[in-house]
């Protein structure tokens, strides 16, 4: 109204400086003027909280404050190194599509934040997945979204970070991968089925991998198999793999695989380490052999970096292999 100048705050104590005050009488703190029992309020919500203790006790308060602070590290936090190119992959599978709600993508990338509010969208989902042209297909329009992408000028070669949120077949996911720079700093993320969001979660103990020789076969003809979001019995791959390839491995340690155990941050990049052992025993096994056929049963972020970890001049193609329940076995899908 005067537009005159001023500081209108209020320090309002959370439990009263004395103990006949509002909130005076519960746990006190051992410095009553402690930052964490004070609040910065205007005088008429501090007036409010203390003509009604009752209704503004001490916990919701404090659950106030905190909710407060954590918004306000965050916007603070916002710098323009914190910024991030958001990738998102829409295919169908099963019939069905899952979209990603921007509110969810803003969650998941904190403290980054996505460089613009329409991210780079690869929507698979108009190609039926049921169709025999269905791989060709997508892998065709994978590779020109991201040819544009990374081309001079494009927003690929402008990013300083990329994250990735991307729910397709899986062998399109690690050609996918395999089409992302890895001059580019990259995230990838995974949905979570029992919050249905993609934040990784704060808690839990990171997952441990094992990588070993399931079996051994001909020196030029190496399978490797991903047990990680179920077991893949040997019955499941192709009979002239079982009966030729040497196989190798990659799965739980101590504990059975399952489509929900990747939970935190550190479960992704303990993987790559992983597959990059795997590989690394390959080749040195094995020589340079001309590919590898690769069997996985994944979840769509350790996908991606299946492709993306490969190094194009020193590691062998992927001959990728997809689950198909009908023959309960799996098929060759697609080369990377």
């Amino acid at each position: 109204m005067t537009l005159t100048e001023g500081n209108f705050a209020q320090v309002a104590h959370v439990v009263a400086f004395r103990r006949a005050g509002p909130r005076g009488d519960e746990s006190r703190p051992e410095d009553i003027n402690d930052i964490r029992n004070l609040m910065l309020l205007c005088p008429q919500c501090h007036k409010l909280i203390d003509d009604h203790p009752d209704k503004y006790s001490r916990r919701p308060l404090e659950q106030y404050k905190s909710q407060h602070e954590r918004r306000i590290r965050y916007v603070t936090a916002l710098g323009p190194d914190r910024k991030t190119l958001v990738i998102v992959v829409n295919a169908r599978i099963g019939g069905h599509v899952v979209q990603v709600p921007h509110a969810q993508i803003i969650e998941a990338t904190a403290p980054r934040y996505p460089s613009s509010s329409d991210p780079m969208e690869i929507d698979l989902s108009a190609f039926a997945d049921t169709s025999p042209g269905f791989f060709e297909t997508a892998k065709h329009e994978i590779s020109e979204r991201m040819k544009r992408f990374f081309e001079p000028g494009g927003d690929g070669n402008r990013a300083q970070h990329v994250s990735v949120f991307a729910l397709a077949p899986i062998p399109l996911l690690i050609y996918l991968g395999a089409q992302l720079s890895n001059k580019v700093p990259s995230e990838v993320y995974q949905r979570h089925r029992d919050t249905e969001n993609w934040t990784w979660k704060r808690t839990g103990k990171p997952v441990s991998y094992a990588v070993r020789r399931r079996k051994n076969g001909h020196r030029q003809k190496v399978a490797l198999v991903l047990s990680l979001s179920g077991t893949v019995p040997m019955q499941a791959l192709p009979k002239a793999v079982r009966e030729r390839s040497t196989i190798y491995e990659i799965t739980l340690r101590g504990q059975h695989p399952a489509p929900t155990f990747l939970r935190v941050r550190q479960d992704v990049d303990r993987f790559r380490i992983a597959y990059q052992e795997a590989i690394g025993m390959i080749l040195k096994s094995h020589g340079l052999v001309a590919s590898i056929d690769l069997f996985p049963a994944v979840p769509a972020p350790i996908a991606v970096l299946c492709g993306r970890e490969l190094l194009p001049k020193v590691h062998p193609r992927l001959r990728v292999y997809d689950y198909d329940r009908s023959t309960r076995g799996f098929t060759f899908k697609l080369e990377v």
